[in-house]
């Protein structure tokens, strides 16, 4: 078993302290590197509630040249009516999450709405017991969906959508293929059932991972899906691009079906990584009980908090092999600036 230098003790002790002056206790190794609670509540699931903000998953791809002077404006009002977020504007169009209260969303999206390019702008709202985002952040983008091939224009070219209420009969057909067009650590929690699942990093290595698999042509349908929708878009131009004649994507995403199916008819196993402090939402888009290893931005469980390599905001099991102990040093100097930040009473941007 490794062990600690004195400097790496002293530091997860400190830690230790300060998380439990400021009533946020930690998880410490026991003897055999064996995680121990410090509190009985430690791994408890997150209370279901309603939640007091407002969270609105939003994208439209149109032709908009003006990107660039679009910034300032809507990084103002955002950030006047205390919205946070990240929306991402390119010469294809928008895409993001943001979160507030009814009202300043509300706002945001009229002003959306009101411009030209985004006049049928459609959204999808959640709920988040607490506020899911640090800052808010409007960014000049290549893509606003990065897949990294010249000439895909979801405006020009498109697959089917199919709206949730008829998913589980397009799906159930012997005759379609079923694409997680998601990352890896995107599809570990959740996935349709019957789904291929490429194990893809990123969205760019999507094309290649088409190239490589011939079978693809072996059943006449394809059916895509992704979180939102908007990776589909892209997903599916480039399938027809490919040649492919009958290919769908689900209208809205998981997050769709997930507000709209009930879970008794529910073809999802699992439950729906989001880009934000949710970590995971579940069926009626209630959130889920995954945390986020902060060292690898991996979504872990309340089973893997006990496992040896699991150590809050430094390694869990699935980044453990792939760090160096000088990195997993570097991470508990962060966690320590976090719980100083905590004791101040202030959040700590890492975290």
């Amino acid at each position: 078993m490794l062990q600690r230098t004195k400097a790496q003790s002293a530091i997860a002790l400190t830690i230790f302290k300060l998380a439990r002056a400021n009533g946020n206790p930690l998880r410490s190794r026991g003897r055999g590197g064996i995680s121990q609670t410090m509190t009985e509540h430690t791994s408890a699931p997150r209370p279901e509630t309603t939640g007091a903000f407002c969270v609105a998953a939003l994208y439209h791809f149109a032709k908009f040249p003006r990107f660039e002077s679009f910034q300032e404006p809507l990084e103002t009002l955002c950030k006047t009516e205390g919205v946070k977020g990240t929306l991402l504007i390119a010469h294809e169009g928008i895409n993001g999450t943001i979160a507030g209260t009814d009202a300043a969303i509300a706002k945001v999206l009229a002003f959306l709405r009101s411009q030209p390019e985004f006049v049928n702008l459609e959204h999808k709202e959640s709920r988040a017991s607490k506020m899911p985002f640090l800052r808010m952040k409007v960014r000049l983008k290549k893509e606003i969906v990065t897949m990294g091939v010249e000439d895909i224009d979801p405006n020009e070219i498109v697959g089917t959508y199919v709206d949730p209420k008829d998913w589980n009969d397009l799906i159930s057909d012997p005759e379609t293929i079923v694409i997680d067009t998601r990352n890896d650590y995107e599809t570990a929690i959740g996935i349709f059932r019957g789904a291929v699942d490429p194990n893809t990093k990123t969205f760019r290595e999507f094309p290649d991972w088409v190239k490589n698999n011939p079978g693809l042509h072996n059943k006449p349908k394809i059916a895509m899906y992704c979180t939102g929708g908007i990776r589909c878009e892209k997903a599916t131009a480039f399938m027809k691009q490919q040649g492919f004649d009958e290919v769908y994507h689900l209208k809205g995403g998981i997050l769709k079906y997930l507000e709209e199916v009930p879970e008794e008819q529910s073809l999802w196993d699992g439950a729906c990584f989001v880009f934000d402090e949710r970590v995971s939402v579940t069926h009626g888009l209630k959130e889920g009980d995954h945390r986020l290893c902060h060292a690898c931005r991996n979504p872990i469980t309340a089973e893997e908090l006990t496992h040896p390599h699991y150590e809050e905001g430094v390694s869990c099991s699935h980044c453990y092999p792939d760090r160096t102990e000088a990195d997993r040093d570097r991470y508990r100097q962060r966690q320590l600036q976090i719980a100083l930040a905590r004791k101040r009473g202030e959040k700590h941007i890492g975290g």
